[in-house]
């Protein structure tokens, strides 16, 4: 299960290529705006993959308007009565938008299935049905990309244990989160009969090597660049105004409103 542990990328490099990255994405995101282009990124692994940070940085500099995160809930009592995918499909772009999925319609290929959520007829209608649900997007004109982040079992142990012990991070860690170590193989064989069904011509994995969060983030980023036919569009230009003259207006005295305090006066 565990590999040779690859040197961690200097952070200064890292920093650098993000930046750069980053500004791709920002052309990625007006290319996706001007043509009705419709993206949806699928990002799939085991807990504490690296899946939640790689999102962080690709939806950073995005416009939000744009390029939008896609983390559901688990579904409510009537979504539980509705064909699988249909919850799912609400949440599709429409031209010119991004879709993120912090976790997906593979919900059931995963947890659901290792963890009893799900029948076995459910698991086995859902591993027949994607394919033909995802082909249907394809078709449709969607580009789709599928990330599953690979990690082993020791350096998902140690994320788990830093994430116990801070406090900005502890509310990553839920009861499920630590089950799953304890059905690691479990969680592996359903991965591989996910991928047998699912990793298709039309909409194939990619495996994400994340034991290295930064080396992580920059391939997943410059690996969706370089499959999507964008180009930079020219931006329009634009001309600062200058500022007229006061027609006389008065500001609100201080006293009568109220502000916040300043805090950082007793810092």
């Amino acid at each position: 299960m565990v590999g040779k542990k690859a040197e961690k990328l200097p952070r200064k490099v890292y920093e650098k290529e993000l930046l750069r990255l980053q500004t791709e994405l920002v052309k990625l995101q007006e290319w996706v705006r001007a043509t009705g282009t419709r993206l949806v990124v699928v990002f799939e692994g085991r807990d504490a993959a690296g899946k939640g940070g790689t999102i962080k940085r690709v939806s950073e500099h995005l416009n939000p308007r744009v390029a939008r995160i896609a983390a559901l809930p688990k579904p409510t009592e009537r979504e539980r009565g509705q064909w699988y995918f249909q919850r799912y499909v609400e949440h599709l772009p429409a031209a010119g938008e991004i879709v993120l999925f912090d976790r997906s319609w593979y919900n059931r290929a995963g947890v659901e299935h290792v963890m009893g959520f799900c029948t076995k007829q459910e698991h086995q209608l859902f591993l027949r049905q994607c394919p033909v649900f995802e082909r249907m997007l394809v078709e449709d004109g969607i580009l789709l990309r599928k990330y599953w982040f690979s990690v082993s079992d020791t350096e998902q142990q140690e994320r788990f244990r830093r994430r116990l012990e801070d406090p900005l991070r502890r509310w990553k860690l839920s009861p499920m989160d630590l089950e799953s170590i304890t059905h690691w193989e479990a969680y592996s064989r359903a991965k591989d009969e996910m991928m047998v069904h699912t990793d298709i011509t039309d909409s194939p994995w990619y495996v994400v090597e994340s034991d290295d969060k930064r080396r992580a983030r920059l391939n997943t980023i410059a690996h969706l660049l370089s499959s999507v036919p964008y180009h930079e569009v020219p931006p329009p230009v634009l001309e600062l105004p200058d500022r007229p003259e006061s027609t006389g207006y008065q500001r609100t005295p201080r006293d009568l409103q109220t502000y916040v305090p300043d805090h950082t006066a007793r810092l």
